[in-house]
């Protein structure tokens, strides 16, 4: 592992290349937030799948990708004179030492080694020291992206409404609101009414988001998982159509069927 030292000069060093390619490269000196907004969100789920592949080299990278896109924000910002990279940096420092009283004092120094509160109860009131913070967000929920994807957007305010106290009392509890919700959505169905079919859907998927939460699962990466068993099975079908010289609509949904169940007890 580097030393204090070495990681502040490896940090300097990829400030000097940033000044050097916005002052010299054009594609570099063109760009703004805006076009590589989309560039750092593809960063920002590289990263998520190196985690979830638990591939050490790769996160790595990814983290090296997405610090360099950072930086770049902010050497665009300090361009039009509104930050440096500095003041991120100091803010973030600012918001980690107010949100951690047990662990530093008001002026920034440490607090002396003690008891501490568990993790439970620092997260069960995270929510609500947020809200203290100067220049915080004025609603628990406001700081919720409206662009997040679906199912970490639900997640998230879920975990926000936890930190604030509202929640189920045991996870065993979600289960009736499941039951409860899927009544709805077949309802719904029933009616023919799409708005209604639209809406009690979302509502089950919250609500199953939310069970998978409850019981220390993560929803995002169990679809994930989910996804990839189905590309699985859905390839060995893939493949023996194709073995077979055949082509999909060769193939009855039995036919199909069996070739999945084969797919399954062959541990794909």
């Amino acid at each position: 592992m580097h030393s204090r030292e070495e990681k502040k000069e490896a940090f300097g060093r990829l400030l000097d290349i940033m000044d050097a390619l916005r002052e010299r490269c054009p594609w570099n000196a063109e760009q703004t937030m805006e076009s590589i907004r989309p560039m750092t969100e593809e960063e920002v789920y590289e990263l998520s799948d190196a985690i979830i592949r638990a591939d050490s080299a790769d996160i790595c990278k990814e983290i090296g990708d997405l610090l360099y896109h950072l930086v770049f924000y902010a050497r665009i910002a300090q361009e039009k004179g509104q930050f440096d990279i500095a003041d991120s940096i100091m803010k973030v420092c600012g918001k980690m030492e107010f949100r951690h009283p047990h662990v530093f004092r008001p002026d920034g120094s440490l607090v002396p080694e003690g008891e501490a509160p568990s993790a439970k109860e620092i997260a069960d009131t995270w929510e609500l020291v947020k809200a203290k913070e100067k220049d915080g967000n004025r609603t628990v929920m406001g700081g919720i992206p409206e662009t997040m994807p679906a199912l970490l957007k639900a997640l998230s305010m879920q975990e926000k409404a936890r930190g604030c106290g509202f929640d189920w009392e045991q996870p065993s509890d979600v289960w009736a609101k499941v039951e409860e919700e899927l009544g709805e959505v077949r309802e719904a169905c029933g009616s023919g009414e799409q708005s209604a079919v639209e809406e009690e859907f979302g509502d089950l998927l919250f609500a199953v988001i939310n069970a998978a939460r409850l019981h220390g699962t993560d929803p995002e990466k169990a679809l994930n998982r989910s996804c990839s068993k189905f590309r699985r099975r859905f390839g060995y079908i893939e493949e023996n159509t194709i073995k077979k010289g055949m082509q999909f609509k060769d193939l009855s949904l039995e036919e199909m069927d069996s070739l999945w169940d084969k797919a399954k007890e062959l541990g794909l």
